[in-house]
């Protein structure tokens, strides 16, 4: 598989919170992780630092070859809850820094599949030859709306309150991450992008721009695309294709 990531400040603000990783382990095993940090530009960018580095050393440590889908499953949870008390306890230790917190969705590739946890609204995506799919439920306010029937999905993308999520790691000493596995067929492309994308680039464009492009092109299309459109906030991209 071929993987890569990228992040740009964008067009308004003075910091770029975001933090990213890619990472192949071996031949058959590969790391990605996207962070959106909050809490001011200083204790934003600690916290998605410290999310990510936390997330990979712990997968460094466990990840092998040919592991079970319940042995990544719980070896990703770990590495989530691990990051999470990092940056809770550093947060603690740092009154400025206090509140911090942080948006995580890390996947690790193991062959044709993909295994995902994450919370907060930064996003999976499944790019296949026949269209987009959304792998990810955002933790936010008006994914809740949305789902109580109070709001309709086109509404919701235009709502006030869209960027306030309801789960973050490092804001409390505990954290509930959702995990998905998913199977990918050579062609196919796992997406991992922060809300600086999604809130200012369709998916349908998404899909246009994966077709034809090498993957560092794509990755870099899709995050000028998002400056061309507003570029109101940091832009992480990391993905990988599948051969």
């Amino acid at each position: 598989m071929k993987i890569y990531g990228n992040s740009d400040i964008g067009l308004v603000r003075r910091a770029n919170e975001d933090s990213f990783r890619c990472e192949n382990f071996s031949e058959n095993t590969a790391l990605l992780v996207v962070c959106d940090g909050m809490g001011g530009a200083n204790g934003g960018s600690t916290a998605s630092q410290m999310a990510v580095e936390t997330i990979y050393t712990v997968l460094r440590e466990g990840l092998h070859d040919n592991m079970e889908p319940a042995e990544l499953r719980e070896l990703l949870l770990h590495a989530v809850e691990e990051a999470n008390m990092a940056v809770y306890r550093f947060s603690l230790a740092e009154p400025e820094l206090r509140g911090m917190g942080t948006t995580v969705v890390a996947a690790v590739l193991q062959k044709q599949a993909a295994y995902i946890a994450h919370v907060g609204d930064s996003r999976a995506y499944h790019v296949k030859p026949e269209g987009i799919e959304q792998l990810t439920v955002d933790h936010s306010m008006v994914q809740e709306l949305v789902r109580s029937g109070d709001l309709t999905a086109l509404q919701a993308k235009t709502h006030p309150q869209k960027n306030i999520i309801t789960r973050a790691v490092g804001v409390n000493e505990s954290v509930a991450a959702d995990f998905m596995q998913e199977t990918f067929l050579p062609g196919d492309v796992l997406l991992l992008c922060t809300d600086g994308l999604t809130n200012y680039v369709e998916d349908d464009t998404i899909l246009e721009s994966v077709r034809n492009e090498p993957l560092e092109h794509f990755c870099n299309d899709l995050i000028a695309l998002a400056k061309e459109n507003g570029g109101g906030d940091n832009i992480t991209i990391a993905a990988a294709k599948y051969c």
